[in-house]
């Protein structure tokens, strides 16, 4: 009879254990020291040979539910020749990290890395992870591509590729092609449903969106705790308030599911828009768990658009405590300050800011043409075609203050002169990529801007009356949401 201590793990035994780790992570944080032991013990005892794809697939697996994509893909580059699940499994890690661009466009490279092989060609799992990162980044062409080559291929639209297309559509600005794809697929299944409400709700149609969560109940889908996220997202973009806390207040009761804290988070926005703050308030100091730094960012920006000063003062606290290097939480205050003209409290905010040495986060904007993308920085004079492009913001300027447009320029550097204040808007991001494509574009072709921050408030007049004047519709993708211009119409309806 064989003794059990004579019995060694091979190449079979690490998968499943590894798989194993990662599993127990999202409620257990020490099953990543366990992951770890199990990786000292793979490379002490298993032999180079036994070490095939399938040992490093799962690791790189368990380490990219650790955040570690470094790690992922060092271990990656130690396989000479993968095969295609390696390759999706890599893209798949990547594809994890997708709020980081910067792992967007690691898969966009991988992708065309794996391409090269020959030896390997992709399928579905490697397009849902392409397709995602082309909606992160804004990559309409490449998206595109990949949707061609889904089709032309015979690849099955299954519902992880139709959801990740429909995200893709929508982050794109694109949303009649995400409603398209939605109904075109014969069955569907929670995740699509999830995919095109949300769509729904940042593009601003909260009713729409409302009404497809109506019929995703009378397909007889149970909604899950997304589902409820963007719900009450959407009532939130639209300033229905009553729906939107009948729906948070009846989840556990109708649905079956207790709210968590991103549930919270979306009540306090609902109330906090309505400038129901005090409310917004209360629920943060009730709530059965501690909120993040999220929810009192929420009610900061409540507080800027509600004048609550004593509310903001308290959310900073908590934020600075929270998240004490973000700087995007002292400009906030500082704005609310300058907007009330309360110079000391400006003066104070920006010196805590130099104190703690942290620098505002520049402005930028990003604009595709051709398939290649062209990134703005606020007064930026990098781009080849800076001379044009300042040519054109002296036009739209002069034409503006035709229209009789004047300048919001309270939240701009209390320091400067009123002229200067007004220059320094004028250099705006989002601004200077509306001009470069006033100048690159084709005529009557539709202007579409992705910005890494909230859209200020003279930048969001400047763009309704440049729709008008120049006949051109312009979508913006900013932080929170799209704001599609019009016409001289913003579809927020100034509600955002």
């Amino acid at each position: 009879m064989l003794s059990v201590d004579r019995i060694k793990p091979n190449g079979y035994t690490y998968p499943s254990l590894f798989k194993a780790c990662g599993s127990k992570l999202e409620s257990n944080s020490v099953w990543v020291k366990y992951g770890r032991a199990l990786h000292t013990h793979v490379v002490k005892y298993l032999d180079p040979v036994e070490c095939d794809e399938f040992v490093y697939a799962s690791l790189i697996s368990f380490y990219s539910k650790c955040g570690k994509f470094g790690v992922c893909k060092y271990l990656f580059g130690r396989v000479s020749r993968p095969d295609l699940g390696l390759w999706n499994c890599m893209l798949s890690a990547c594809n994890n990290g997708v709020n980081d661009s910067g792992m967007s466009t690691d898969v966009l490279c991988l992708f065309s890395d794996m391409q090269k092989d020959l030896r390997v060609k992709p399928n579905e799992v490697s397009f849902v992870a392409l397709i995602n990162a082309c909606g992160n980044l804004g990559a309409f062409s490449q998206g595109v591509w990949a949707h061609c080559y889904v089709v032309k291929n015979s690849l099955k639209v299954n519902w992880f590729v139709a959801t990740a297309l429909i995200d893709f559509y929508v982050n794109c600005g694109f949303l009649e092609f995400a409603r398209k794809v939605f109904d075109e697929l014969a069955k569907k299944d929670v995740f699509c449903y999830n995919a095109m409400i949300r769509g729904f709700a940042t593009h601003g149609y909260g009713r729409e969106a409302l009404e497809l969560f109506k019929e995703m109940r009378s397909e007889g889908l149970a909604p899950d705790d997304v589902t409820m996220v963007v719900v009450i997202s959407a009532c939130s973009h639209v300033g229905l308030v009553d729906e939107g806390c009948e729906f948070f207040y009846s989840m556990r009761e109708r649905y079956g599911l207790d709210p968590k804290v991103e549930h919270y988070g979306c009540l306090v926005d609902l109330l906090g828009r309505a400038g129901r703050v005090n409310e917004a308030m209360e629920i943060l100091q009730t709530m059965p768990m501690k909120p993040n730094a999220v929810l009192w960012r929420s009610l900061l920006g409540a507080t800027r658009n509600h004048g609550n000063l004593e509310i903001a003062e308290i959310a900073l606290d908590h934020l600075i405590e929270l998240e004490p290097e973000t700087s995007g939480n002292y400009v906030l205050l500082s704005n609310i300050y300058a907007h009330m003209s309360k110079w000391e409290g400006v003066k104070r905010v920006r010196r805590l800011m130099k104190d703690h040495g942290i620098d505002k986060v520049p402005g930028t904007s990003v604009l595709e043409l051709g398939g290649v993308f062209h990134e703005f920085l606020t007064a930026d004079k990098t781009h080849p075609q800076s001379h044009e492009i300042y040519l054109k913001i002296d036009e739209i300027n002069r034409r503006l203050h035709e229209y009789g447009h004047t300048a919001r320029t309270v939240e701009v550097l209390f320091d400067l002169e009123d002229e200067d204040r007004e220059d320094a808007l004028s250099y705006h991001s989002e601004r200077l990529a509306i001009a470069f494509a006033l100048v690159s574009y084709e005529p009557d072709s539709a202007i579409r801007i992705i910005k890494n921050l909230r859209v200020c408030v003279d930048c969001h007049d400047y763009t309704k009356l440049v729709s008008v004047i120049y006949k051109r519709e312009i979508i913006v993708r900013d932080r929170n949401r799209f704001h599609h211009f019009r016409d001289g119409i913003c579809s927020c309806l100034d509600y955002w």
